[in-house]
């Protein structure tokens, strides 16, 4: 009696191996006069015409294929900025890359330093200290959005002066609002800390630090422009 199906089989004899008309770095194979299957260049450059590949060759190819277009987006991810490891996890995940291809891309990115939880903490940190200081708390919550262990964070972390950070943020808003009257001023600039989660108890000294320290900039300018123009 006939079976009730056969299994399919790809294998075959390689008759033309074709790159893409859209993509360069992708080529057609083509088996028995049909084509098959494509592959990175890289790995069609190692097959010839006339080569015979059965179906474990076809399907270890393929595996490959995919570990190498699954480390090809992994790389476009991490070229906009690094990652953390869940960072790009989740990206591997969320454009369909099976586990054990998600794993071994995870592992080699890690191998080379291109996945590095720690050198990831640190880089936002400065970044953030550089263009948008806010407070720790505001930062340990968005390094754990991250995925970050509470142990990277911490080590992260470990010597951030908050109130310099504050202070910083502080005068760099405080030039823009400088003219206002000392009530406003004070106002404004403690409602823009304080939405940084930056805590009173840092915030109010700074207030008046920052006002006397522009307002003593301002006077010395005014100064020295009516000198100019008496001379």
């Amino acid at each position: 009696m006939a079976p009730a199906y056969q299994l399919s089989t790809m294998a075959g004899k390689i008759t033309a191996l074709k790159v893409k008309k859209r993509n360069k770095n992708r080529v057609s194979v083509y088996l028995d006069g049909r084509y098959a299957f494509s592959l990175a260049a890289i790995e069609a450059a190692k097959l010839k015409r006339g080569q015979f590949l059965s179906d474990e060759d076809i399907e270890r190819l393929r595996e490959r294929d995919s570990l190498e277009k699954a480390r090809d987006r992994a790389l476009r991810f991490l070229s906009y900025r690094p990652r953390s490891e869940a960072e790009m996890r989740r990206y591997l995940q969320d454009t369909g890359v099976p586990k054990p291809i998600e794993e071994e891309v995870i592992r080699r990115l890690t191998a080379v330093g291109l996945l590095d939880d720690l050198a990831f903490a640190r880089y936002w940190v400065e970044n953030r200290e550089t263009f948008k200081p806010r407070s720790l708390r505001m930062l340990r919550y968005e390094l754990r959005q991250k995925g970050l262990s509470e142990e990277v964070i911490a080590q992260a972390l470990e010597g951030l002066d908050e109130e310099e950070s504050a202070y910083r943020l502080a005068l760099q808003r405080g030039r823009r609002l400088i003219r206002l009257d000392h009530q406003t001023f004070r106002r404004k600039l403690g409602d823009y800390l304080a939405r940084r989660g930056l805590p009173y108890e840092i915030v109010n000294p700074i207030l008046e630090r920052v006002w006397r320290e522009l307002r003593a900039e301002e006077v010395t300018d005014e100064a020295t422009g009516s000198t100019e123009t008496a001379e």
